[in-house]
């Protein structure tokens, strides 16, 4: 398992300019930009990995089987837990550049390029960074909105093990920023971390039986 702080990532793009400020607020997810951690214990983390249970979506301690709910969530993280679910299609590479050329105003050759280079439907971090200040340079607003808030979901709710790449499928639920509000974002975020964590489980598991099949 690794730990990846993307705190810096989130900070690295600065304060948010005025224009954009309200259209960013009013999707609900400027929690976000406040929550990252910047510091963890990976040992903890690896413990708590350890004593998932997929079957009971609960971590087996010695106290109990406590869990995650949606109350912690909308907690600690802020997000909605009622209103509208969106359900993420699978984005196969010719959507994908057709989705970033009308979100994020890109070229499709510029598009084909990044993908090419991901291996499939997603983008850097990075790549996306540089988007979001051309767009401010050019007073394309929305289109910046789409590339700060792809790279802050990238960066904290739908973070992944590469900890460099984001896939472009959310772009799609941010298409339209006055429906992106309505979205229940915490409900999101607690499927997402349950399959990370059985993902991580199941990692665990085959690691240890490769280990276990070494040292016979």
């Amino acid at each position: 398992m690794k730990l990846s702080s993307h705190g810096r990532k989130v900070h690295s793009l600065g304060r948010l300019v005025p224009a954009i400020e309200g259209l960013v607020a009013g999707t609900g997810l400027s929690p976000l930009i406040a929550c990252s951690v910047d510091t963890g214990d990976q040992g903890l983390l690896s413990s708590f990995v350890e004593r998932w249970h997929r079957e009971t979506s609960s971590f087996h301690l010695l106290v109990g089987e406590p869990t995650i709910t949606l109350d912690d969530v909308s907690s600690l993280l802020h997000l909605p837990v009622v209103g509208d679910l969106h359900a993420f299609q699978p984005l196969y590479v010719d959507d994908t550049v057709h989705m970033l050329v009308d979100l994020l105003m890109v070229f499709a050759k510029a598009a084909k390029a990044e993908t090419g280079q991901c291996r499939g439907p997603y983008v850097r971090l990075q790549w996306v960074r540089d988007i979001y200040e051309r767009r401010c340079q050019e007073g394309h607003w929305t289109a910046a909105v789409h590339a700060y808030l792809l790279h802050l979901l990238g960066c904290t709710l739908f973070a992944n093990k590469s900890a460099t790449n984001v896939h472009v499928v959310y772009l799609e639920a941010l298409r339209g920023l006055s429906q992106t509000g309505r979205y229940t974002w915490g409900v999101a975020a607690l499927v997402h971390m349950y399959d990370q964590l059985n993902d991580a489980l199941s990692a665990a598991a085959d690691s240890l039986a490769v280990t276990s099949h070494c040292c016979r």
